[in-house]
């Protein structure tokens, strides 16, 4: 279901105008993993992926928490260092993904904020 989410997450977002720089980017050490890398205009953009079959138990975005954030700022500095990017052109953003007929798919921006 993960790598299904992200297919569509994917295609959604292209379709909206980011183009995707990178899927299932790692940092040395597995110490954090972001779904997709996106560019919208001059703005870097980590998008968490997140898929359910059903919003039964709420939207899919509330299984991220503390430590997956951790994770996703680790894998975003390592991201930003390597590819030499100033952070200011930062953002974080979730992708929920629900398999009904036909998915429902909702992109929130700038979700998450840190200061460096």
């Amino acid at each position: 279901m993960g790598r299904r989410g992200e297919d569509l997450a994917h295609r959604y977002l292209e379709g909206h105008g980011l183009r995707v720089v990178a899927r299932n980017y790692r940092a040395p050490g597995g110490t954090g993993e972001i779904d997709l890398v996106a560019r919208d205009g001059e703005t870097i953009v980590f998008v968490e992926v997140k898929s359910r079959a059903t919003e039964e138990f709420g939207s899919p975005d509330r299984a991220v928490g503390t430590e997956k954030e951790r994770h996703l700022l680790r894998a975003a500095l390592d991201y930003v260092h390597r590819a030499e990017v100033d952070w200011e052109t930062v953002r974080f953003d979730i992708v929920n993904v629900v398999f009904a007929n036909p998915p429902a798919i909702e992109h929130r921006q700038d979700v998450l904020r840190w200061r460096r």
